[in-house]
């Protein structure tokens, strides 16, 4: 049983995420916060699988949720936003966010992410995930490599590059002529040598150490 804790201001909202995901088999509402605070409290009472968890909220806002909530338990956070490109949507993944997606978002695509997140898999809505990663990326900081990319082999840091630009494992298989279950090796080791805790805090790693720039995958 996946269990959701609800994170939004408004009522409504709340109320029509709860009808989609109650209906689903293998789904729980656990909860239902009505603000950040509310939700840091509620994770670690109820402690759900996932947070769905709106970026805008009256007091402590969705990010600083999200950053505590990462910070301090396993809890997986889906943030939601009006507007595919919101300003702060770079800054709620960065906070520990593992994936975002938009508040029109199509039922069967809710549930799917709440399934993939819930696995320990990243998610950034299909429609925009290149765009989004492009448009972010290019507001980051001056890159910094770090420690955390020197213990990577050469084939572990293309890998992670094309992660960055939104290939899925079997993508990243069929460019590098290997088998999907050696890319999803790969991938895990990469993650385990970063010390990041899913897919999208490897692509906000990778901008920001400067292992991937916005574009380059368009150009190779």
């Amino acid at each position: 049983m996946i269990r959701i804790l609800l994170a939004d201001d408004q009522t409504l909202v709340r109320a029509g995420f709860r009808s989609i995901l109650d209906g689903e088999d293998g789904i729980d509402v656990v909860g239902e916060a009505v603000d950040g605070a509310d939700a840091v409290r509620l994770a670690y009472q109820v402690r759900p699988d996932v947070v769905l968890m709106d970026i805008r909220m009256p007091g402590l806002d969705g990010i600083a949720a999200t950053r505590e909530i990462a910070a301090r338990t396993d809890v997986r956070v889906i943030i939601l936003t009006t507007f595919d490109l919101d300003d702060y949507v770079y800054d709620a993944l960065r906070a520990g966010a593992s994936g975002f997606l938009v508040k029109d978002t199509e039922p069967a695509e809710l549930i799917h992410a709440v399934r993939v997140i819930a696995r320990g898999d990243a998610l950034i809505a299909p429609a925009i995930t290149r765009r989004l990663i492009a448009e972010f990326a290019a507001r980051a900081r001056h890159p910094d490599p770090g420690p955390r990319l020197a213990a990577l082999t050469e084939r572990e840091r293309e890998v992670m590059a094309l992660v960055a630009a939104g290939l899925s494992n079997d993508e990243i298989a069929a460019r590098l002529v290997l088998s999907p279950a050696t890319a999803k090796t790969h991938v895990s080791r990469i993650m385990t040598k970063t010390q990041v805790r899913d897919r999208a805090q490897l692509v906000i790693l990778a901008y920001e150490s400067g292992l991937t720039v916005p574009g380059w995958l368009s150009r190779s």
